[in-house]
């Protein structure tokens, strides 16, 4: 079996009560597909730059996430779900 690493970087930016992050994944052959988040703190909650970290950063992974299934799906040229087993 071969063993494979791909790298996700997280950028994070904050601007007041909000805050936006970019997960950024790079595999061995240079592509990269990016994944963007936002948060923003509702003003009659505490400030928790954290929590607005977290949830920045959830967003962004779970868009780049969506866009890997949306590339693979082309990729397959079907366009249709990708199995969840096998292709």
């Amino acid at each position: 079996m071969e063993a494979k690493e791909w790298t996700v970087r997280i950028s994070l930016a904050e601007d007041g009560d909000d805050t936006s992050a970019r997960a950024i994944l790079t595999v061995p052959d240079g592509t990269r597909v990016e994944g963007s988040g936002h948060a923003r703190r509702n003003p009659a909650d505490p400030s928790m730059p954290e929590v607005g970290d977290e949830l920045a950063v959830a967003r962004a992974l779970a868009d780049l996430a969506g866009r890997l299934s949306s590339d693979a799906r082309h990729e397959l040229g079907d366009g249709g779900p990708v199995p969840t087993r096998s292709w």
